[in-house]
């Protein structure tokens, strides 16, 4: 099983880079992942967000693979605990599952092509993050993930 992280816009702070080039290292130990990064659309006046969603849509949906389990990263979508994702990540995992593509939009989230294409709708919190920031929130429950399912110490429970 194989993760692909499909990100709209670049990280722009150094911290940001270093952050998640730590977290998808130590992710690498455990699963295979790949980070695709997709121009962000630049605009957002009034009128203008459909056409820009619609473009930054059809970037995302040609760099999903076909056959993949997708999981967009949404305010709106369910919240899991870590021990919930990790879960699902396991089940996925020792069942021979699915890839798994996570799609982090840009600023004005999805296109509504991209939300039909998506199997989960995933929140990872109730307050509203950057997508910068998502990714590396997002990498570091990842890696929490794998350390949960091997009892490893890194998740205090």
């Amino acid at each position: 099983m194989k993760l692909r992280l499909i990100c709209v816009g670049k990280l722009a702070e150094a911290w940001q880079r270093e952050a998640a080039d730590d977290y998808a290292g130590r992710l690498h130990r455990y699963q295979p992942l790949e980070i695709v990064e997709l121009k962000e659309e630049k605009g957002g006046r009034k009128g203008e967000v459909a056409g820009l969603l619609k473009r930054e849509g059809e970037r995302i949906l040609e760099k999903i693979p076909e056959r993949s389990l997708v999981i967009l990263l949404d305010e709106r979508g369910r919240l899991f605990s870590s021990e919930q994702l990790a879960e699902k990540l396991g089940e996925q995992m020792l069942h021979g599952g699915q890839d798994w593509c996570l799609v982090i939009g840009g600023p004005y989230g999805f296109d509504q092509a991209v939300r039909q294409r998506a199997d989960l709708l995933l929140s990872l919190s109730k307050m509203t993050f950057t997508h910068q920031m998502a990714r590396v929130f997002l990498l570091e429950q990842l890696y929490r993930s794998h350390t949960i399912l091997r009892n490893e110490p890194y998740h205090n429970r």
